[in-house]
Parts: structure tokens; C-alpha cells; sequence
């Protein structure tokens, strides 16, 4: 439980300092003099959602009780019913076949270099560490 709230403040934190980013960058880059105020809010919030979504999911691979592939299937599962239901509710992603398509390809392929990736270097590590306890 301290693990989830811990990691649950990391993700709210991140993502309202992902949210004053992208604001920043668009009051910064573009010929806007103010912001919508009830949108800046949605987005703000959204952001934060999925700030806290993405770093308290991880949890399911630190469960012994899963084999990675179970927790690779929860994960995923857990991530893209959740993203995709509040990037539709916010608007980030319009209401149609075609964007749905072109967003869920984005993000599997997103989502498997993100796998891939900490999948090779937990495995370094991993080998790192038995060569360490073998030559003890």
C-alpha cells in the first residue's frame, strides 16, 4: 500500500507538471493571448489521470503471484480500456473508426518499445547481477 501511494503522488506530480509543459508550450508557440479556462481544466486533469494511470499500473509486473505474460496482458488491458475511454471522454482522441484505428496503432506499437525496452534492460541487470553472485 505505500508503494501504491507513493507512486500515486509521483504520477499526479508528473502529470501536472506534464500538464504546465504543454500549456506553457502553447501560450509560449502559438498567437494565443488566453487560455479556455474549462479547457485548460480538462486537459490539466486528464493529464494527471494519466499521469497516475501509467506509474501505478507497473505494479502488476512487482506481483510474484503473475507470470510476466499475465502481467503484461493485465497491464496492457488495464491501460488501454482506461486511456482510451478518457482520451474519448476529453477529446483527445475524436469519436471516429479511423482515428480510433490510427490511435490504437500508435499505441501498441508505443506500448511494445516501451515492453521491449525495460524487458532488455531488467534482463541486463539481471545478468549483471548473476555473474556478480557467481563469482563470489
Amino acid at each position: 500500500m505505500k508503494t501504491f501511494l507513493f507512486r500515486s503522488m509521483i504520477g499526479i506530480f508528473f502529470g501536472a507538471f506534464i500538464a504546465v509543459l504543454l500549456t506553457n508550450g502553447v501560450v509560449l508557440f502559438s498567437d494565443r493571448e488566453t487560455l479556455n479556462g474549462p479547457l485548460f481544466l480538462k486537459n490539466s486533469l486528464g493529464s494527471i489521470f494519466c499521469g497516475w494511470l501509467f506509474t501505478v499500473t507497473p505494479l502488476y509486473f512487482e506481483n510474484m503471484r503473475f507470470t510476466m505474460m499475465q502481467a503484461t496482458v493485465l497491464h496492457f488491458l488495464t491501460v488501454f480500456v482506461a486511456y482510451f475511454i478518457f482520451a474519448f471522454f476529453i477529446g483527445w482522441i475524436p469519436f471516429t473508426l479511423l482515428s480510433f484505428g490510427t490511435a490504437l496503432a500508435i499505441f501498441v506499437v508505443v506500448y511494445t518499445l516501451h515492453w521491449l525496452a525495460f524487458y532488455y534492460y531488467f534482463r541486463i541487470q539481471a545478468k549483471k547481477l548473476n555473474k556478480e553472485l557467481n563469482s563470489i
